[in-house]
């Protein structure tokens, strides 16, 4: 009986498919641990002292750490991701809205208005109603003393 065993080194393409398999599951553990790493700095629940001693564990024993973590914390790893995620298009849209508005101040804005008009692009009565226009726009929201008296 001496049958020849052949294993996945004697064919190529099984050679590669286990190289493959062995190089995709590195590149997914460091995935795993730096967005656990990211997460540990994201929590503000978690203080400084809780954040040391998980980023420690993670560190000084990187398997059992990152899975001990993903086990007592994953499910608000996605949660965590989510509200960033969310800051993060506010915050995005909040600039497209200021810079679509031209976030000039009045100033700018009636100085746009007054070349506009010198120019004899808009007649006196148009710049009128556009400095009332630029006026309400930048006016604050709270009431003024009159209205309030009234």
């Amino acid at each position: 009986m001496s049958a020849q065993t052949y294993l996945a080194y004697d064919y190529p393409a099984l050679s590669v498919f286990w190289s493959m398999l062995v190089f995709f599951l590195w590149i997914m553990w460091f995935v795993l641990l730096f967005r656990v790493v990211m997460d540990i700095f994201r929590d503000d629940a978690l203080g400084g002292g809780g954040k040391a001693a998980w980023l420690l564990c993670v560190v000084l024993l990187p398997f059992l750490g990152v899975f001990v973590y993903l086990i007592a914390r994953g499910k608000g790893m996605g949660r965590r991701e989510v509200e960033q995620a969310r800051a993060q298009q506010r915050a995005f849209d909040e600039y497209v809205r200021q810079t679509a508005r031209g976030g000039g101040s009045r100033a700018d804005e009636l100085a746009r208005l007054s070349e506009m008009k010198a120019r004899g692009d808009i007649t006196e009565d148009e710049f009128r109603r556009a400095k009332e226009m630029v006026f309400a726009d930048h006016a604050p929201s709270a009431p003024e003393k009159n209205e309030v008296a009234r």
